[in-house]
């Protein structure tokens, strides 16, 4: 990436490396304990290029995991050389490995308590109300999503609208807050609406790309939430409800678009 580009921070990530460290194990159906450390790697500073390009906030420890990975990939390219009387070192990827034990058991924990109505305030909501639920009596639980997966199926629709385009944030051709609005209406008509749908044929790529960072700030600001029936499905969404049962203003959200 060139040093003329001026990047401005706009929209602040709300999940961690060691989450998009997992996302792509998970993603790759791959050992914990025997991690393609070269492929993980380049794929962990793709998702960092899509989010520079959608004016999405790096913070310094997911700059810092990339130079940990970049450093266990050299030494991986390195040839062993076994010495007499000396023990065999450690596999260079317990690095990330230890790490992502221990952040799955705090995960683990998290989603016990979130049961006991202690996490209340995760970006996507653990616990949904009952007649959200009531939906898929006789069908498995709706699946969680993180901000990844999304990253994820916007891609997939940048691949198929317009192939090959190079993906950048033009914040003078669309304002996020008009998107937000937009989202917020069709949910007003809609009880659910299907991801795709905010993507409509005739959209450019600025459109596209200020109606998805819109949908990231609903998400961060808890008015929409966002789920998957199952893997196969699409992603859906539908308003989040105060506790007078009615939609918060997108007005009063601030942002810096």
């Amino acid at each position: 990436m060139s040093d003329e580009i001026d990047y401005k921070v706009k929209l602040e990530i709300f999940e961690g490396p060691l989450d998009l460290l997992l996302h792509l194990i998970r993603k790759n159906e791959v050992d914990i304990f025997d991690i393609p450390i070269s492929l993980i790697t380049d794929q962990y500073l793709e998702y960092l290029d899509m989010m520079k390009a959608l004016n999405i906030n790096v913070a310094g420890d997911f700059l810092v995991m990339a130079s940990t990975l970049i450093h266990i990939k050299s030494r991986m390219l390195l040839p062993e050389k076994p010495k007499d009387g000396e023990t065999e070192e450690e596999d260079p990827r317990m690095e990330i490995t230890r790490p992502l034990m221990e952040y799955m058991k705090l995960k683990e924990a998290a989603e016990e308590l979130s049961g006991r109505d202690v996490l209340d305030r995760d970006v996507f909501i653990r616990q949904l109300p009952k007649d959200f639920t009531t939906q898929f009596q006789g069908e498995e639980a709706p699946l969680e999503l993180n901000i990844f997966q999304l990253m994820d199926a916007f891609k997939r629709i940048i691949e198929q609208r317009v192939p090959d385009a190079e993906l950048t944030f033009a914040s003078e051709e669309w304002s996020v807050k008009e998107r937000m609005s937009f989202v917020m209406n069709k949910l007003k008509t809609q009880s659910d609406v299907f991801f795709s749908d905010l993507f409509s044929q005739g959209n450019s790529l600025a459109e596209l790309v200020a109606t998805f960072l819109a949908l990231l700030e609903l998400v961060h600001a808890g008015l929409i939430r966002i789920y998957q029936p199952d893997v196969d499905k699409d992603i859906r969404l539908e308003a989040h409800f105060n506790d007078n049962g009615e939609e918060t203003d997108v007005e009063v959200i601030e942002i810096d678009y």
